[in-house]
């Protein structure tokens, strides 16, 4: 029988191995670096719901975490967790409940504690979710102090590709960390999100974290193509344009999110490739204020650049 002292000297040892690679659980636990000077607080947030349209679905279930970093974007501790389920006053579809595990039964008399969802708000310059462009907008109809926050995502502003990681899912992220959880709740996606923010990004020794808040913190802008021919969609949508069906209340067109640097270039590919007279194409300029939120084209609140 091996002694369950010796199972970390023999992961460790198999680790050393290119013949094997080892998964150890995310444990829950608050202390991760010594701080070096200022420190902010982030939350991360996950959400499940009874569907993907924010306007008439409900959150099922919350979770937020709140962390501290330092100004390395080094993760130092977490400050506080917070989970709730929410009856949503329905019953749930069942495909809902087969995907998250949760049931009508176990939302039943539940309620978010808006009160503390505030107070946990308040204190964060960030609020990091792993698929930003869904929990922002549940976020944002749930509490409006979530429209101050500037956001982040992990899941599309850590440049996984460029550690030759294949797939961006969560759970595919923690298996290239070398992480596991068997938990089905909310804020067990959180901690292990917070496990792989904390560690150095893939053969650098650069944190995550720093990675993501770079992304954060620049300006991108969202270059619309409207009225374009029809006959032409299918060059947009190869270049990387999407179709926008008006129902968010913004425009019923094609669009691209660009960095500052490609600006001039996608101007020069519309006017060119796309109309054939006088073009002068309309752009939003999106900071981590207003980025992932129903919200573009309102001027922000603040400068992004305080995450």
């Amino acid at each position: 029988m091996i002694n369950p002292a010796d199972y970390k000297s023999l992961a460790d040892a198999l680790e050393r191995s290119p013949d094997y690679r080892v998964l150890r659980r995310v444990v829950s636990h608050d202390q991760f670096a010594a701080p070096i000077g200022e420190t902010k607080v982030g939350i991360i947030l996950d959400t499940e719901t009874t569907g993907l349209d924010p306007r008439t679905d409900q959150i099922i279930e919350l979770a937020m975490l709140a962390f501290e970093y330092d100004e390395r974007d080094q993760v130092c501790q977490v400050l506080e967790r917070y989970q709730s389920f929410n009856d949503p006053g329905r019953p749930i579809p069942p495909e809902v409940t087969q995907l998250t595990g949760i049931s009508d039964d176990m939302v039943a008399g539940h309620s978010i504690d808006l009160a503390t969802v505030e107070r946990l708000a308040e204190t964060a310059v960030i609020v990091i979710a792993h698929n930003a462009a869904f929990d922002r907008r549940f976020a944002e109809r749930l509490h409006p102090i979530f429209g101050k926050r500037g956001w982040g995502c992990s899941l599309s502003e850590v440049p996984w590709s460029d550690a030759g990681i294949r797939s961006a899912k969560l759970e595919y992220l923690g298996m290239c960390f070398g992480l596991f959880h068997d938990g089905h709740r909310a804020i067990a996606d959180c901690e292990m999100l917070l496990e792989i923010l904390a560690m150095p990004f893939p053969k650098t020794e650069t944190p995550t974290l720093e990675l993501l808040l770079e992304a954060a913190r620049k300006p991108t802008f969202r270059i619309w193509a409207l009225d374009s021919p029809f006959e032409l969609k299918d060059l947009l949508k190869a270049r990387g344009y999407r179709w926008n069906d008006g129902s968010d209340g913004n425009s019923k067109a094609w669009y691209r999110d660009v960095p500052g640097t490609d600006l001039e270039a996608e101007r020069t590919y519309l006017r060119t490739e796309i109309y054939s007279g006088p073009f002068q194409p309309y752009v939003v300029r999106m900071t981590a204020m207003t980025r992932f939120s129903n919200r573009i084209g309102e001027i922000d609140h603040a400068d992004a650049a305080a995450a």
